[in-house]
């Protein structure tokens, strides 16, 4: 059975990201809901390797359109990860798989 994240209302179009501990990897990560997909990543930045969010869910920049590491700044795609501005530019964050449905996120098998 798939680890279960959150409800699907929880994630919030540009909103605060869920945080959660992948099962396998016990690694922390971030779920997010952006352009009406969600899409979750390890919450490690490429550059440094410290958690993106400045609190606790806050991992989108001012305009609610890139990812932003706290630390240094670097600005990541939601729709991918890959970093487009920053020390890191070019790398990506680690993408993890997750599905929507029934009114749930879960991570894909």
């Amino acid at each position: 059975m798939s680890q279960r994240i959150c409800t699907s209302e929880m994630l919030v179009e540009k909103g605060l990201s869920v945080r959660f501990e992948h099962s396998d990897l016990a690694l922390p990560a971030f779920a997010i809901r952006y352009d009406g997909k969600v899409y979750a990543y390890q919450n490690r930045c490429p550059h440094r390797g410290t958690e993106l969010d400045w609190e606790p869910g806050e991992v989108l920049d001012g305009d609610a359109e890139y990812l932003i590491c706290a630390t240094h700044g670097a600005l990541f795609k939601p729709e991918t990860g890959l970093c487009v501005m920053g020390p890191c530019k070019g790398a990506s964050l680690q993408s993890i798989s997750v599905i929507e449905a029934d009114g749930s996120v879960k991570l894909a098998e």
